[in-house]
């Protein structure tokens, strides 16, 4: 059964947006009296459509129980092209990542300064693409593009950089001494990793270096190992 997401509620009734209402009638060719998924504030009901339109009405049926991974997993991924961006997005989504964070690094490829605004939009539509698909309840919070600088600023219990330093601990004894409810962030750099200014600044704010393994992964495979990883060890 699909399933959309709304932020439009009225009782018993809720309505897709237009985009949404073009995917429903267009792409998966659902009519009125269809059953439909629809979640509303992290809650998941079951809805028959009552009337289709640039703004489907769904007549809510009945709450359906959900049980979501409970790990909080942020990933820090420094900029890069955005084919690979958009695969990051979407795979992370895929495997339970909480939260995005977009970083300026010094080896980013990809300057956004007078179209960050947009890049959120569109990265937040990606995200929630793939929730839909993959059948989450919750959307990842993707946040405004941060510097380095910025990022030492917020607050997890557990800070990870992944490095290639011979100094760095496995990801395997790290995870060994993390609970399910600590926040974790993990921060991924561009091709090339980070500059030593740029570690070293992260390691003196309190993140621990962690290497992911004998194999250098690309960019855009590191978040999907990392939250893999971090499936298996929390998985009921």
């Amino acid at each position: 059964m699909q399933r959309y997401f709304t932020e439009e509620r009225k009782e018993d009734v809720c309505f897709l947006n237009e985009e949404d209402s073009y995917h429903l009638q267009v792409v998966m060719r659902k009519k009125e009296e269809d059953l439909v998924e629809v979640v509303h504030k992290d809650k998941l009901y079951i809805g028959k459509i009552e009337k289709t339109g640039k703004k489907t009405k769904i007549r809510i049926l009945e709450e359906k129980e959900t049980e979501e991974d409970t790990y909080h997993v942020s990933i820090a991924q420094a900029l890069i092209k955005d084919k690979k961006m958009d695969f990051v997005l979407q795979k992370a989504t895929e495997l339970g990542v909480e939260e995005i964070i977009p970083l300026k690094t010094i080896r980013s490829v990809v300057k956004i300064e007078q179209k960050a605004e947009k890049k959120i939009e569109r990265y937040q539509k990606i995200v929630k693409e793939a929730s839909s698909q993959s059948k989450r309840v919750k959307i990842p919070i993707v946040r405004e593009i941060m510097s380095i600088e910025e990022l030492v600023k917020l607050d997890y219990d557990v800070k990870i950089i992944c490095s290639v330093n011979e100094m760095s601990t496995s990801i395997k004894k790290v995870l060994d001494n993390i609970k399910i409810s600590d926040r974790i962030l993990f921060v991924v750099g561009a091709e090339g990793g980070f500059e030593d200014k740029e570690e070293s600044y992260l390691v003196e704010n309190g993140f621990q270096r962690v290497t992911l393994g004998k194999n250098v992964l690309r960019t855009e495979t590191a978040p999907l190992y990392i939250l893999s990883v971090v499936s298996y060890k929390f998985m009921r």
